[in-house]
């Protein structure tokens, strides 16, 4: 069985404390947004939710877009 020999193996840097200080954690994932959005629980008229759902995939995107309309129009 061979031995490990530093003088063939040499492509790799020493891990000494210089190295280390030089290291940054990694971040995995998305970026943080600067306003994420907040998940809440409502209650609606099953009616309601039924018309909604049936208007197609992006329906809550669409309800959040007409909720902040109103919002800044001072509707709600």
């Amino acid at each position: 069985m061979a031995t490990f020999d530093p003088e063939i193996h040499d492509d790799n840097p020493p891990l000494d404390a210089a190295f280390m200080a030089g290291m940054k954690p990694s971040r995995r994932g998305r970026p943080k947004l600067d306003a994420p959005k907040v998940e809440v629980k409502i209650r609606l008229d099953a009616k309601t939710v039924e018309h909604l759902r049936d208007s197609g995939p992006g329906w809550q995107t669409r309800v959040n877009a007409l909720l902040g309309k109103m919002v800044e129009a001072g509707q709600i």
